[in-house]
Formats: structure tokens, C-alpha cells, sequence
């Protein structure tokens, strides 16, 4: 792949000049056991985005159509992790209208491909891309930190740094370090009832029950339920405070 005959030198990423994009590229077309972390870092980093971000969504498109299996579904998460910046400052200009075409045909990829994945995380992953390329309002914030499983949010109330946990690990809110102590404080959390859903925790919802993704379903109940902080007991909206985090 020729990389779209893009200029990279007038481009910049996380570490500079976007000038070793290609290499990245090539690397990953050529070896399809390569590692997507270099170029995740360059072009997403820590949720940034940059001017050559965005000159990569061609590419990715291509090997989203082209790959491997997993090689797809990495190209498509990547491109929904950029896109879920569209409207950082990035210096890129009008991405959505630019690269129309080709943010058309990834969600069609990965509406398409969410209908035949198993693995839960993959699919909440895949779910944050469908609305990083539908640009649904609050819903990129809101799906961004699903698949891992844990946000870092404050309280709205008090200011107490809070854990909220969604999946394997449980249910609950912590201010402490509940991955490395057995015995710190958690709260559970209150899901909400799926018929009290709106907007997008509504579409999503009914989204994850017809693909049968039923713990997807059941952490959406969860995301947009309430959560209580465990230094004043203040109730507060999940969600809302993930998207204010």
C-alpha cells in the first residue's frame, strides 16, 4: 500500500513529525502478527489525536476490507478510536466532511461485524467505534472505558476520586485500589431499568439484546445507572459523570 501518496512531513502525531507513519504502515501490511501498539501511541494517544490521524483512516479502511480477521478488527477499533476525537483541535480541518467516504464504508464494517463477534470486550469496543463514526453525541464518552471495564470519575458532591467498575471484576464504586486490596470499600451499583432508558443507553441496550449480547446489555443497565460515592454516599448519574471526567 503507498500510504495515499500523503504528504507526512506536514503532519504531526503524538512525538512529531509524522514522517515515520509509513514505516509504521508498512510494517503492519507486511507482518500480520505486528504489533499496533507504535502506531496507536503515535496517532491516539491516551486519547488525543493529531493531524495524522486522520490521514490514516484511508489505510485503515483498506485493511479493515482486506486483513485477516483480527487484523480487521484492529483497524476498525483504531479508526474508532480516532474518530472518537473528531472534535478535538487536531489541526485536521473538517474530518468528517474530508473523509465522509471512507468513515461511511467503516461503519458499515463494523455494523456488520459486530453481528458475528462473541467476546464481550470485543463487542463493547467495537460498539464505542459505531458511535465514534456515527458521531453520536455522548456516546463516545460514555463507551470509552466499557471494555476495560473500570472509569475514573469524581464525585460530584465531595470531589472523592472514584472507581466505577462494570463487568467480570463486578458492579460497584471504590476509592481504593480494589485491583491490588481485597479490602477496600465498594458500593454497589444501581442499573438501570431498561425500560427508563433514553437516547443513546436506549439504542445501545437494545442494540446489545438483538446481537444477544446479553453482558453487554446488562453493563449499558449498569453505565447508565447510578452510582453512589463511598466518602459522603451522594447519589450521581454514571454516565453524566463519565462524560464530565
Amino acid at each position: 500500500m503507498d500510504s495515499f501518496m500523503t504528504d507526512w512531513s506536514q503532519l504531526s502525531h503524538a512525538y512529531g513529525c509524522a514522517e515515520d507513519i509509513p514505516a509504521l504502515l508498512d510494517r503492519l501490511e507486511t507482518d500480520p502478527d505486528a504489533d499496533w501498539n507504535d502506531l496507536w501511541s503515535a496517532l491516539c494517544h491516551q486519547g488525543t489525536v493529531y493531524s495524522a490521524s486522520f490521514a490514516v483512516l484511508p489505510w485503515l479502511m483498506a485493511l479493515a476490507t482486506d486483513g485477516d480477521e483480527d487484523t480487521r478488527l484492529d483497524a476498525l477499533f483504531l479508526a474508532g478510536a480516532i474518530m472518537a476525537g473528531a472534535d478535538q483541535p487536531h489541526g485536521a480541518g473538517a474530518v468528517r466532511q474530508r473523509y465522509a467516504t471512507e468513515i461511511a464504508q467503516l461503519l458499515r464494517m463494523a455494523n456488520e461485524r459486530r453481528r458475528t463477534l462473541h467476546d464481550c470486550t470485543d463487542y463493547l469496543y467495537l460498539l464505542h467505534a459505531i458511535v465514534a463514526f456515527e458521531g453520536v453525541p455522548g456516546g463516545c464518552e460514555a463507551l470509552e472505558g466499557l471494555g476495560n471495564g473500570v472509569y475514573a470519575v469524581s464525585c460530584p458532591a465531595c470531589a472523592t476520586a472514584l472507581f466505577i467498575v462494570i463487568g467480570d471484576d463486578g458492579y460497584f464504586s471504590t476509592s481504593g485500589d480494589h485491583v491490588l486490596k481485597d479490602d477496600v470499600t465498594k458500593t454497589p451499583l444501581r442499573p438501570a431499568n431498561p425500560e427508563s432508558l433514553n437516547g443513546v443507553g436506549r439504542r445501545l441496550h437494545g442494540i446489545a439484546l438483538a446481537d444477544g449480547q446479553h453482558d453487554a446489555a446488562a453493563a449499558m443497565t449498569y453505565l447508565f445507572g447510578t452510582a453512589l460515592c463511598t466518602s459522603c454516599g451522594a447519589a450521581f448519574c454514571v454516565a453524566d459523570q463519565v462524560g464530565r471526567a
